[in-house]
């Protein structure tokens, strides 16, 4: 019987490993990227999956409207297509070197 119990802990504790090391970092992406689109603006510097960069011109609730180069051409994206704000990312460095770099970090540096 204690072969049993055993085996069912060693099962419960691979489930917590998998949840915490897994399953809880990419929920926590997740919500940075989506906190990251619903706070564009525009005027903010903007990367899509793709690679292409651009200043936003305008947003609304599903798309954004880029502007590239100094041809000043405009491109429509679904707002899932933005990988990264480079103006939020940009002041958050900024910011960091304001504040000495003490930010604490979890396990494993992340």
């Amino acid at each position: 019987m204690t072969n049993m119990g055993e085996t069912i802990l060693m099962i419960v504790v691979m489930i917590f490993i998998f949840y915490y090391f897994l399953i809880r970092p990419e929920n926590k992406k997740k919500k940075e990227t989506e906190q990251m689109r619903s706070s564009m603006k525009a005027g903010d510097r903007v990367t899509t999956i793709g690679g292409v960069t651009g200043t936003v011109c305008h947003l609304d609730d599903t798309n954004v409207v880029i502007e590239t180069g100094a041809d000043r051409v405009r491109i429509e994206f679904a707002k899932w297509a933005i990988s990264t704000n480079d103006t939020a990312v940009e002041a958050k460095k900024i910011a960091d070197a304001q504040n000495g770099g003490t930010k604490k970090r979890g396990l494993f540096g992340k």
